[in-house]
């Protein structure tokens, strides 16, 4: 369903002392630190898998997510998904603007994408308006995006919700209504970055039940990054464990266990993190 072969991205961010000073001196001489985020990163996960992609902040997480749903475009590497060539930044094509947008538009139709810390619904309109905007985005027919509301709905208790504005849910309730407006086109693979971030105990074991049963009767594929071990506990049988823009260990997470008594310097920290024991 998705390969990763040796695909690397770096970032240039601006540096500059603090100071009116600082500040002037940076409009005509500016400093520049490289960021090497992701550094020959390559696996592959089957159709139907659920993965669990952890390591510590700044670690590459969000790239890899980013760059597999089409928002980054990755330096160098490739990237299929689902049979089709995302991205292959070493035979460069010289696709026109056209081809390289309706290629765009059919990965996303078959995605679904949840940032903890960003929002696809409209801020100041009912969940329900935002919804039905959706449903043109992604030119869901109508029996279609009735049947998969009215699913959503039931399985994630947002009968209540839906005529509420976004702005005015709390954040356990935006991210059950996020989780839902990520599903109603019926995507293969689902992208799940820190779903859980905030929510108090009810509300995670919720999502983990839903998501669970999206796996098991849709046979969806599903990406999850998360700090919360629970979470890959109830939810991942297989983990990638992401270090520096690198992936450190790939395998269950029995098997990362076992792997603690010859992990090097790195690896203990991370166990430390997440308190692998």
């Amino acid at each position: 369903m998705i390969t990763m072969e040796n695909v690397c991205k770096s970032y240039r961010v601006a540096k500059r002392n603090a100071g009116f000073r600082e500040a002037c001196k940076a409009l005509f001489h500016r400093e520049y630190e490289e960021i090497q985020a992701l550094k020959d990163i390559s696996f592959t996960i089957r159709d139907g898998e659920m993965v669990g992609y952890i390591g510590p902040n700044g670690a590459g997480k969000s790239s890899t997510i980013k760059i597999l749903s089409g928002i980054l475009t990755p330096d160098s590497g490739k990237v299929t998904i689902n049979g089709r060539v995302l991205w292959d930044m070493g035979g460069r094509e010289s696709l026109s603007y056209r081809r390289e947008r309706y290629r765009r538009i059919d990965h996303v139709r078959q995605i679904g994408v949840v940032f903890g810390q960003r929002s696809q619904l409209w801020w100041d309109v009912p969940v329900t308006d935002s919804y039905e905007l959706l449903k043109d985005i992604y030119s869901i027919p109508d029996s279609v995006y009735r049947k998969n509301l009215e699913e959503l709905t039931e399985s994630l208790a947002l009968r209540e919700l839906l005529r509420t504005p976004a702005r005015q849910l709390s954040l356990g309730q935006r991210m059950r209504c996020e989780i839902a407006a990520s599903l109603l086109h019926s995507p293969d693979i689902l992208f799940l970055d820190e779903p859980t971030i905030g929510l108090d105990a009810v509300s995670k074991l919720s999502v983990r039940d839903f998501v669970k049963k999206l796996n098991r009767e849709r046979h969806t594929t599903v990406i999850l990054t998360t700090h919360d071990m629970q979470d890959i506990e109830a939810l991942a049988s297989r983990i990638l464990l992401i270090g520096k823009g690198q992936i450190l260990m790939d395998g269950t997470l029995a098997d990362i266990r076992k792997d603690a008594a010859t992990m090097d310097e790195t690896l203990a920290q991370l166990y430390k993190t997440y308190e692998i024991t």
